[in-house]
């Protein structure tokens, strides 16, 4: 099948790795060429700030498969390789070192960046981001009893690595310039319930403030806030977000817009090239707009249709929004993307860590985030997708079942 094509894919992480896989397994017979930049096979990341920054497990534990497997399906795959153009009209790519490749369907799966601070010191030794295998080891090195560690942002990242301080035996000390943790993707409430958490386990957290600049002699010392106190530090790591890698698809002319922006078969605005992953801005009809997710879940499994749509198979991706963390032992999932809500259910005990907590828009679910309760939220997707209406009182009632519900 399509024995004489080469089909290029630029980025190995989670989604590259993907779709590259997927290729084999649909039956390509082509030349499938994987190109990443980080010197390592395909892997997924939620490990490096889990388990692998708190010591639990080693690197090779988060690549997605054994090196023979690559090998056995013929995959060839060239790391530590940067893509420094791509010329849609031409069907090549020039590699560092000037070799172009010549390629017949193209998949951008290059995810995205840690986002930079842009602070006077940020540049110090000492000062981290966490995004690749490389940050997460180095991280990991600093964290112990004796450092005061700094983190800029109260998002996932931010709050992964905190909780991973503490139970490596470190200070941590976050800051924030809104006025509660992770207040994009959490209602208030929620919010309070995870501040309370790290408050309890010995987090400092500051609101409404942010890094005026990093000081130290040649090594990170302190960190000057714009409110004008200072905080001593051995080591700051900085999540305050994720860039999109969109900059070769912009100078291929391709169409950008909060990513590269695609069609629900994955395809950009040229034909032969695809996205897919943490950089693809796609269209939900679940969800009834456009959406950029940066996601597990999101880059495997729109991988794996774009994949398949660069083959010609009639497939789209659509899914409800998946996200999950853990943080001193506390399993926390969020289903949806909610906007808006009218009216909040709570089902379980707040005080006993094991509760779903809904976001109900004329009786459809729009959301959901749950503590320690992995099972009702399996059963919330499918509740979404049903675009049913239910009653609160109902779903709060743990007597009645969600899946008799969801027949109901």
């Amino acid at each position: 099948m399509n024995e004489d094509q080469t089909f290029a894919i630029v980025g190995a992480g989670q989604a590259g790795g993907w779709a590259a896989k997927t290729l084999r397994d649909e039956g390509f017979g082509g030349r499938v060429l994987l190109i990443g930049d980080e010197n390592y096979p395909p892997h997924e990341r939620p490990p490096l700030s889990k388990e692998i920054l708190l010591g639990d497990a080693e690197k090779e534990t988060c690549f997605l498969w054994p090196p023979t497997v690559l090998n056995e399906t013929n995959i060839e795959m060239r790391t530590g390789i940067h893509v420094t153009e791509i010329k849609p009209e031409a069907h090549t790519l020039m590699l560092t070192g000037g070799e172009h490749v010549v390629w017949d369907k193209l998949m951008i799966a290059t995810g995205g960046r840690a986002t930079t601070l842009p602070a006077d010191g940020a540049d110090l030794d000492g000062v981290f981001t966490l995004r690749t295998i490389n940050d997460s080891e180095a991280i990991r090195e600093n964290l112990n009893e004796h450092t005061t560690v700094l983190i800029v942002g109260a998002g996932w990242i931010g709050l992964e690595v905190a909780s991973a301080a503490r139970k490596r035996g470190a200070k941590a000390i976050v800051i924030e310039r809104a006025d509660r943790v992770c207040e994009r993707a959490l209602a208030p409430d929620m919010s309070q319930w995870l501040h309370d958490l790290h408050v309890r386990n010995g987090v400092e957290i500051r609101y409404g403030v942010s890094i005026d600049c990093f000081e130290g002699d040649e090594k990170l010392e302190r960190a000057v806030m714009t409110d004008g106190n200072i905080i001593d530090c051995d080591i700051a790591v900085i999540g305050i977000g994720l860039t999109p890698n969109i900059e070769l698809a912009q100078a291929a002319g391709l169409e950008v817009n909060d990513g590269i922006v695609v069609n629900e078969q994955g395809q950009t605005s040229h034909p032969d090239i695809y996205a897919a992953g943490d950089n693809a801005n796609h269209p939900n009809a679940l969800l009834g707009r456009r959406i950029r997710l940066e996601s597990w879940e999101n880059a495997q499994n729109q991988a794996i249709c774009a994949a398949k749509a660069m083959l010609g198979q009639e497939i789209t991706y659509a899914e409800i929004p998946w996200f999950w963390s853990d943080q001193y032992g506390a399993n926390i999932q969020l289903m949806g993307l909610p906007e808006t809500w009218d009216e909040t259910v709570v089902r379980g005990n707040r005080d006993k860590a094991e509760f779903v907590e809904f976001y109900l828009k004329n009786g459809q679910i729009e959301g959901a985030a749950a503590i320690n309760n992995p099972r009702d939220l399996r059963f919330t997707r499918r509740m979404m997708m049903s675009n049913k209406k239910f009653i609160a009182s109902e779903l709060a009632d743990q007597g009645v079942k969600l899946q008799k519900l969801l027949k109901g």
